[in-house]
């Protein structure tokens, strides 16, 4: 009973054989009332001429024994009546019928006034012989040869005999009038239920039907339902929605294609980092080993160590860049003086700048207090002066600056370097674009940059680069 085709069939059935009903009873209740009052119309003066044409009746009286006689031969004449004198208080008086009979002796006198005052037909007034029963009748005043209201003659039309030959005709007719209402209704029924079933369905069946039509296979080019559905307002907003997450479902296709695009090169790129120092590692350690004892030069161990040292670094550093995007790395922001920050960064660094003939120009201002977590910051300084020595020739310079900005700060670290072509910026700027994430794209700049670039947005630090090839790079970071 849970699918759509049950639930409908039921709604519908149980509507249609209630509407049956209710018309059944309707049907039943206006040919009774339209009957009463035809046959109170056509049998309204009845009383009236049943008094005229009866000498004790026309002269006013309402009791004696012959009056019973009369009303057994009138009764002869018509069946279906029942025939009745009252006192002028509605008592019933004379009457052709067993004492048994009589159930109710006294009629009510406001229905036989509104009879004689031609209210609106039909009138249902008292039968003496039922109780808590009204039939329509017919009544005339009885006045005497002095001109005296004596009482009424009160003729009930349909009486005891016809209610009998009634209820024995739909005793007969009744299995044959139940079961065409049963075959009519369970016709009607299957009628209504079809079309319903069809009309009501046939949005959800096109909508069906374009739902399993849909190319899976072409997420990429973007996924949504032909048309509009002609249907109940739920229908139409279910369509929607279904293009609401068609569309989501492809976007988010498209997004982990570039995700997995952007993973692909970014392992080709960090291959060929790691294959450059490791292949120079093993080389100059193959070539001590087979070069006699006497004709080692050291400098080759010093090579072999710097490659080493190398491909520690960007172990490291691919490390980092897992636990930053697996989310396990969360800022712990202090209160530090940034000139001093900087000022330890060139002690650090002055070393191997001194060993590629680099000049480090950290220009120092006006001690500038800022809110950051240390190790995070001196991560991100350290990766792009690293990269700024890697990149700068002999006789470069690296120089670092703090300027003041309506905002906040601006850390500025150039160098005279090789600069970055454009489809690295490019590639720099995308990255930069999407929201710090699981889900971001690796970039296609190296390691050192990508842990920039995601430790900045855990600061919430926003980062610029500008470059041009051969003339160096500058990377703005605004704090």
């Amino acid at each position: 009973m849970k699918s759509l085709f049950s639930r409908l069939w039921l709604s519908v059935t149980f509507a249609v054989l209630l509407l049956l009903a209710t018309l059944w009873q309707w049907l039943e209740y206006s040919q009774q009332y339209t009957q009463q009052r035809v046959q109170q119309s056509l049998h309204s003066e009845l009383a009236e001429h049943m008094a005229d044409i009866n000498p004790m009746l026309a002269s006013g009286v309402t009791a004696d024994s012959a009056l019973k006689e009369a009303f057994h031969d009138l009764m002869l004449l018509g069946p279906s009546f029942e025939i009745y004198t009252l006192d002028t208080a509605g008592k019933v008086i004379a009457y052709d019928a067993k004492e048994e009979k009589i159930q109710t002796q006294t009629v009510n006198l406001l229905k036989i006034n509104d009879f004689l005052n031609k209210e609106r037909l039909p009138i249902l007034g008292t039968d003496p012989r039922g109780i808590n029963h009204e039939k329509i009748f017919s009544v005339a005043k009885l006045i005497d040869p002095e001109g005296k209201h004596t009482g009424f003659l009160y003729v009930i039309i349909g009486g005891e005999q016809l209610d009998s030959w009634q209820t024995i005709v739909n005793e007969n007719q009744a299995p044959t009038k139940f079961g065409v209402a049963i075959f009519f209704s369970i016709l009607s029924a299957i009628t209504i239920f079809t079309l319903f079933l069809k009309y009501f369905t046939k949005p959800l069946a096109r909508l069906a039907t374009d739902l399993s039509n849909i190319d899976v296979s072409n997420l990429t080019n973007g996924l949504a339902l032909p048309i509009r559905y002609r249907g109940s307002r739920e229908v139409n907003q279910l369509s929607r929605d279904i293009n609401i997450l068609l569309e989501k479902l492809s976007d988010q296709h498209q997004a982990l294609t570039k995700i997995q695009k952007s993973k692909h090169d970014f392992l080709l790129h960090l291959s060929h980092d790691l294959k450059t120092p490791l292949t120079s590692l093993l080389g100059y350690q193959e070539t001590w080993l087979h070069t006699p004892e006497s004709e080692r030069e050291s400098k080759w161990i010093e090579v072999a160590y710097r490659s080493g040292e190398k491909l520690k670094q960007l172990l490291t550093q691919l490390l980092e860049l897992a636990a930053l995007e697996n989310g396990k790395i969360t800022p712990s922001l202090e209160t530090v003086s940034l000139n001093a920050l900087l000022s330890d960064l060139e002690q650090s660094f002055a070393p191997q700048a001194k060993t590629r003939k680099v000049k480090l120009a950290f220009k120092q201002t006006s001690d500038s207090i800022i809110s950051t977590d240390v190790g995070l910051m001196r991560r991100i300084l350290s990766n792009l002066i690293d990269n700024a020595i890697r990149h700068t020739p002999s006789g470069g310079l690296i120089d670092i600056t703090l300027e003041k900005s309506a905002r906040g700060s601006i850390l500025k670290v150039r160098d005279t370097g090789a600069g970055m072509h454009i489809h690295e910026l490019k590639a720099f700027n995308e990255n930069k674009a999407e929201s710090f994430s699981k889900e971001s794209a690796l970039p296609q700049l190296g390691v050192g940059l990508s842990i920039v670039q995601q430790l900045a947005a855990l600061l919430n630090y926003k980062i610029d680069i500008t470059s041009q090839p051969g003339k160096g790079c500058c990377f703005s970071l605004y704090i």
